[in-house]
């Protein structure tokens, strides 16, 4: 176990540098800053950074959304009320015990009218773009990453973590990135996030897929309460941003 603690600090404290120690503090905290999106029929608490993040996908009533990693549903409520009941949005998740969890959340947090245009689907994110391309106005791709917040509290987790999980979900992520370019109409938003402190599965997917695919997209304005700017997005990290976070978002524009 102490060879994986040292693993484990040694993978971040190269990111961070000093940083790192008040970084891991904030982490191992467990007064996470949460609250409940507006509008509910029943609170639904989440982190303020994961509210604030499906408010910025840019969409409108009427819209056709994919939330494509969607479970456990905080994010797809978020985007429901946003759309009003008017369009339609694509929750997805591959668990059937993560999609039933989400179907739950949304059943007793809207009212019918607001989560009809609802549809829960349960594909390989990663092949999407495959089968529908150019279908979406807007998508969030709210990726599967380390989610070292979990992790650093965690003994189990922790005891077992290694460098070869994010370099696997830097593989996933990509190809989770490059389907959702796929299915996303000319014109239209993808919104990128995870909840990773780690680089190589927040900017360096997008820098990736800039460089694979020059003009193809552009990033677009995203401004989030705590961010720090990054060479693409911005992330929210616990330790200055009064507890939220961690929260990494960068928004592109398909061209």
């Amino acid at each position: 176990m102490s060879k994986n603690k040292i693993t484990f600090d040694e993978f971040y404290s190269e990111q961070y540098g000093e940083r790192w120690e008040s970084l891991r503090s904030a982490m191992l905290s467990e007064e996470e800053d949460k609250t409940s999106p507006e509008g509910l029929l029943s609170p639904y608490y989440m982190d303020r950074a994961s509210i604030e993040i499906a408010s910025k996908l840019p969409i409108t009533p009427g819209d056709t959304v994919l939330d494509m990693c969607a479970a456990p549903g905080g994010k797809t409520i978020v985007l429901l009320t946003r759309l009003c009941g008017k369009g339609k949005l694509v929750s997805n998740d591959r668990s059937p015990d993560r999609r039933e969890r989400m179907r739950r959340a949304i059943n007793e947090t809207l009212p019918e009218n607001i989560r009809a245009i609802s549809t829960i689907t349960g594909h390989d994110a990663s092949k999407w773009g495959l089968y529908e391309k150019d279908m979406y106005d807007a998508i969030l791709l709210d990726a599967p990453c380390s989610s070292e917040r979990h992790v650093i509290n965690s003994a189990e987790h922790y005891s077992i973590w290694s460098p070869s999980r994010p370099k696997r979900l830097q593989a996933l992520q990509y190809s989770m990135f490059a389907s959702a370019m796929l299915a996303l109409k000319k014109g239209g938003y993808l919104l990128y996030s995870t909840c990773s402190i780690n680089k190589g599965e927040d900017e360096e997917i997008v820098k990736r897929f800039m460089h694979k695919h020059p003009g193809e997209a552009e990033e677009a304005e995203l401004l989030l309460e705590y961010g720090e700017k990054m060479e693409y997005g911005m992330i929210v990290l616990p330790d200055k941003a009064k507890g939220r976070g961690p929260m990494y978002g960068v928004l592109l524009k398909k061209l």
